[in-house]
């Protein structure tokens, strides 16, 4: 079939994501299983733009690309805001918790690969499509798939690798978007555990507090300015981890600038009016947060993933029970079995199977329903942005060495 490309720019793509956000909020307003199961707004919306996009290129030949300059600038906002709402206390209260959820994640990326490549056997393929729907392109993402699809290719009898693990990228962000808010739900169910209501989400407003009328555009220019010097700051670290051979996101820095300002200014400026925890932080957090997967979604090429099933779907449907399995009888159980590991196991469910953003989107989800859980939107990214890396590409290499 005759394609033809349509390139939609940084800006109307930016609009775009808005409408695929408010599109997303009026069809979990419709049906209640999707408030019910915690599936975040901008997921629902997301998907579905990518489906009428599946559609346009099914019916009309139409593929549509996407500037997704500004999503990537929203992702730096979004984990500015969760720096600067951190407090020492729950950083003191992460410190037994993170050990526990560094080794659970740095264990299940060997056990995602074994299962990979244990899947793959059975199917009669090599090995290395295995590691390449494990470890590679679900906890790695579309980067690592990137990075070491020409070596699959090359030398371990895959030959569309850089395909196969993009593709499997892009299924694995659904299934971690769809997969996260459910399995919360079931550990709360079972377990019948709630958080503490009365206490200020970390990420975003709780549901049916939207409407509240203590905002104005001055707080939120506040908010923007705190936000924007702690990015500036961010940016100055991140240059001097370079420096000393340390590559880490923006997003890390910004964050870890965050938690410094906000544990030292309001310290010894006590007069200083702090936006940490209040609305106007709270709106920007979820305005970024939420537009940053509308836009992440909608962007998924689909019809990539049409010539690859099969197989592919099967070697991911494994990989997506053996998550469910292991976040609901040994993550849950590991990390306590309270409401701050339920809301983790949503979180480890997303960025195990997708990424960090999808994490913290699906335990936003779970937290404005249920209450704050404010250690897990702390030590989830530090462990997924300084560790995982590093651990996965030594596996990676382990297992095509086999």
């Amino acid at each position: 079939m005759q394609t033809t490309q349509f390139v939609v720019d940084n800006f109307l793509a930016y609009t775009l994501g808005i409408v695929v956000f408010f599109a997303g909020m009026f069809v979990n307003s419709r049906i209640g299983f999707l408030r019910q199961y915690n599936i975040p707004e901008p997921v629902t919306g997301g998907i579905l733009a990518s489906l009428v996009a599946l559609a346009l290129y099914l019916t009309l030949g139409v593929e549509l690309l996407y500037d997704l300059e500004t999503r990537d600038r929203l992702l730096v906002y979004f984990f500015t805001t969760v720096g600067l709402n951190a407090r020492i206390s729950d950083l003191l209260r992460g410190g037994k918790p993170l050990i526990i959820l560094l080794a659970l994640t740095l264990g299940y990326i060997v056990f995602q690969d074994a299962v990979g490549v244990g899947a793959a056997r059975l199917l009669g393929l090599p090995d290395a499509m295995g590691v390449l729907t494990g470890s590679t392109s679900l906890i790695g993402g579309h980067g690592t798939s990137i990075a070491w699809a020409p070596e699959i290719a090359q030398n371990h009898g895959v030959p569309n690798a850089m395909e196969v693990g993009v593709a499997a990228a892009t299924l694995g962000l659904v299934m971690a978007s769809l997969l996260g808010g459910p399995i919360a739900q079931f550990l709360l169910t079972r377990n019948k555990l709630s958080g503490a209501n009365d206490e200020a989400l970390l990420v975003g407003v709780k549901h049916g507090d939207e409407d509240a009328t203590n905002i104005s555009h001055v707080n939120v220019m506040g908010a923007l300015l705190t936000i924007h010097v702690a990015i500036i700051g961010g940016y100055f670290l991140n240059q001097v981890f370079a420096e000393i051979g340390l590559r880490l996101p923006l997003f890390v820095s910004c964050l870890l600038v965050g938690i410094v300002m906000s544990n030292t200014i309001p310290v010894a400026f006590k007069k200083v009016s702090w936006p940490a925890r209040t609305r106007a932080m709270a709106v920007i957090s979820d305005f970024s947060l939420g537009l940053f997967i509308a836009m992440s979604l909608m962007g998924m090429q689909l019809w990539s993933v049409a010539d690859l099933a099969g197989p592919l779907l099967i070697l991911l449907g494994v990989q997506a029970l053996a998550t469910v399995l292991f976040v609901v009888f040994v993550f849950f159980r590991l990390m306590g079995g309270d409401y701050m590991a339920a809301v983790l196991s949503a979180g480890f469910a997303g960025f195990s199977l997708g990424a960090t953003p999808t994490a913290i989107a699906n335990m936003t989800a779970v937290t404005k329903s249920h209450g704050p859980a404010p250690t897990a939107f702390i030590i989830l990214p530090l462990v997924g942005a300084f560790f995982v890396d590093i651990t996965n590409a030594f596996v990676i290499q382990f297992f095509l060495n086999l």
